[in-house]
């Protein structure tokens, strides 16, 4: 059974919306300004994390999906030395388009950046087109085993109503628009709400407002009246209630099996 990631990764830097399955990648990727090398265990365990929390946008290798750009053509990362530019966008994320802040170790991090700088070298001596998938490799998964997970293990049940929100969904989305609403909403229609936040100030003020970005040095939300606010995030309390975080934790928790199983589960849903 192909991997979900892996037949994402594929059909989805390939596909256009409504367009066939095929594509040509004919110009050179922008060329890495300061050549790096990587030991190899760095790179394999920046595949592994690569994989569960960035590949359902940017495809398992990095080379893009229909929600995230491919990065091995990527001005910022042929630019990057060791993550200067690369990790304050993970960290931060970039809410004007779809992308939430990440936050893992900075091992994790690193390897991550290895291995993007690894496909990137690997994609600057390629050439040509991609190779087709068929949509139909998605179909593998047991919907019987996958109503178990949505109302067991996976906790999908504590906030979604297979009779209720998700009435009907599979009329809704279909084919791989249906699994990527299940795996990163965050780009579909309607959109979701947006993450909230509660900050306090030391007077004791609090201040509420959608969550514009995030790091470990700045929180910047949207308040009522439509203006962006900041604050060094060691100088002030904050909570942040994200709509979709249940669906980011989900990511790295995904069997292939899980995903190809919940997959075929919401089909049914008609």
């Amino acid at each position: 059974m192909m991997t979900v990631f892996w037949i994402l990764s594929l059909l989805l830097a390939a596909q256009g919306r409504g367009g066939p399955a095929q594509s040509t990648a004919s110009q050179r990727p922008p060329q890495t300004v300061t050549p790096q090398t990587y030991p190899a265990e760095q790179i394999k365990a920046g595949e592994t994390r690569f994989s569960a929390q960035c590949g359902f946008c940017h495809g398992r290798d990095a080379a893009g999906g229909e929600t995230g750009p491919d990065l091995t053509r990527s001005v910022l990362v042929a630019q990057d030395v060791r993550g200067d530019k690369i990790l304050s966008v993970v960290r931060s994320g970039r809410q004007d388009k779809g992308m939430p802040p990440f936050d893992m170790s900075d091992a994790d991090l690193n390897a991550i950046v290895a291995y993007i700088h690894d496909q990137k070298t690997k994609g600057e001596g390629l050439g040509g087109g991609r190779r087709n998938v068929d949509v139909s490799d998605l179909q593998t998964g047991n919907a019987d085993a996958g109503r178990q997970y949505f109302n067991g293990a996976g906790g999908c049940a504590k906030c979604h109503s297979a009779t209720g929100d998700l009435a009907g969904l599979a009329t809704r989305f279909q084919g791989l628009t249906l699994m990527e609403r299940m795996l990163y909403p965050t780009n579909g229609r309607p959109a979701p709400a947006p993450a909230k936040v509660t900050v306090t100030l030391p007077a004791g003020e609090v201040v509420k407002g959608s969550l514009v970005s995030r790091d470990e040095f700045t929180i910047t939300l949207k308040d009522d009246a439509g203006m962006n606010r900041s604050w060094p995030v060691s100088d002030v309390k904050y909570t942040v209630d994200d709509p979709l975080k249940a669906h980011y934790d989900q990511l790295s928790k995904y069997t292939d099996d899980d995903m190809h199983n919940i997959y075929a589960y919401l089909q049914t849903l008609k």
